[in-house]
């Protein structure tokens, strides 16, 4: 899937030195688990680990990355009970060696840059927390393109716009406070994963290119986790985890209409109800 051709690159030795542990969790994804990991292994940065995360699969799975693991024995598995994809990122991520942390789903797919640039960036900019790209969606009919916002803090606090595979530090991930796994049924992990590592400082860096690759599906987690009792839920959960950054940004709580927040909120300490 991933067309666009690497350019040259010249990868200077402060880079090499790093080390990029691309952590993916896979439940249910046997099937596209292989052109995922060969996509991480197609990239131009020379210093890579690989670990897959078995979430307590049903299916075969756990089957097929055990055969992925004897072609490529470099690639660490871990099986463990299903807990969730924060759960999954989060035992990866303790596991993982390296400074620079990819979070991957076991369906999606990267270019062959797009590690070998956000590298560059983390290296030589330490004020900028996570790198990301331009992204498309995908399914066996074709391609479309991903119209991303723009980031800023008062952004995100209504919405995301960094999808779950941003690089970042291990070290912004531990003291971020890791995945929140309460939030297994809720949906939208990524987005207050986010919150905790940039809302109070950090800068965020969008590479000009498309980089990554959202495999789109029928029956997806994000179409379950969108029914009103689930926005309510998880609404609920992200004030009462980040009410500072959502005065700060929004003059009050994120409402259940997201984008009204601000205005609503506004309109109400004019007239002294909250």
């Amino acid at each position: 899937m991933p067309s666009r051709k690497p350019h040259p690159l010249v990868i200077r030795m402060e880079e090499k030195n790093q080390k990029v542990s691309v952590i993916i969790p896979c439940y249910n994804q046997g099937i596209h688990l292989r052109e995922t990991v060969s996509s991480v292994l197609a990239s131009t940065f020379p210093n890579i680990e690989i670990i897959v995360v078995n979430d307590g699969s049903t299916d075969n799975s756990l089957q097929l990355a055990k055969e992925i693991q004897k072609d490529h024995p470099q690639i660490i598995l871990i099986d463990q009970e299903n807990g969730g994809v924060s759960s999954a990122r989060n035992i990866g991520i303790e596991t993982a060696k390296g400074e620079i942390i990819l979070p991957l789903d076991g369906d999606d797919l990267i270019s062959p840059d797009y590690i070998s640039e956000a590298v560059k960036v983390l290296v030589n900019r330490p004020e900028i927390k996570v790198v990301y790209c331009d992204g498309v969606k995908f399914d066996e009919t074709g391609q479309k393109e991903w119209k991303l916002k723009p980031f800023s803090r008062q952004l995100l606090a209504k919405d995301n716009m960094i999808f779950n595979a941003g690089l970042f530090r291990k070290k912004d991930w531990e003291k971020a406070g890791k995945y929140s796994v309460e939030m297994k049924t809720m949906g939208r992990e990524d987005w207050e994963f986010w919150i905790k590592m940039l809302k109070n400082d950090g800068e965020v860096y969008k590479l000009p290119f498309v980089g990554f690759y959202y495999r789109l599906h029928p029956a997806s987690k994000r179409k379950k986790t969108s029914t009103r009792e689930k926005k309510k839920e998880r609404i609920d959960f992200l004030n009462s985890r980040h009410m500072d950054f959502f005065k700060r940004e929004l003059n009050g709580p994120l409402r259940y209409q997201r984008s009204f927040s601000k205005t609503y909120n506004t309109i109400l300490k004019w007239l002294n109800l909250i």
